[in-house]
């Protein structure tokens, strides 16, 4: 089995950190959302959510370069509450506090930078950019 079915195993279902309300996309600033993932993600993401080359892949230091967020991507497959816990506190405190312990991961915690409202705006301009029905799958995920 891949890294990334193995990670997808580990974290569905895991405790969620989330402030109350952070479980829904609905209603989101799509514009500001936007503007905010081409100023704190995109160098990473990609301008169009493509993520980086071999994105599945671990590199020689063993950390998985950062995922596509548009429909070739996994980001669908998640609920928002893991979602928003990888934003605020990084994907290795995110992974940790739902067992998956020393998974080397890239993505850094933007708690410091971003307010709760502003990491929900670029996970609902993210679903935006999705077909309907990846939108529902994930929606579902929340419970929606």
């Amino acid at each position: 089995m891949g890294r990334i079915f193995l990670l997808s195993l580990a974290i569905t279902g895991g405790v969620a950190l989330s402030p109350a309300g952070a479980s829904s996309l609905e209603g989101r600033d799509i514009a500001r959302g936007k503007q905010l993932y081409a100023t704190h993600c995109a160098s990473c993401h990609g301008a169009d959510l493509e993520g980086q080359p071999d994105w599945s892949e671990a590199g020689p230091d063993g950390v998985l370069p950062a995922p596509p967020h548009d429909a070739t991507g996994h980001t669908w497959h998640h609920e928002t509450a893991l979602l928003f816990d990888y934003v605020k506190q990084g994907g290795a405190v995110a992974l940790a506090a739902r067992g998956v312990a020393d998974f080397p991961s890239g993505m850094p915690g933007f708690g410091g930078t971003l307010s709760d409202a502003e990491i929900l705006d670029i996970l609902g301009f993210i679903r935006s950019t999705w077909p309907e029905r990846m939108q529902a799958v994930q929606a579902a995920r929340d419970g929606q």
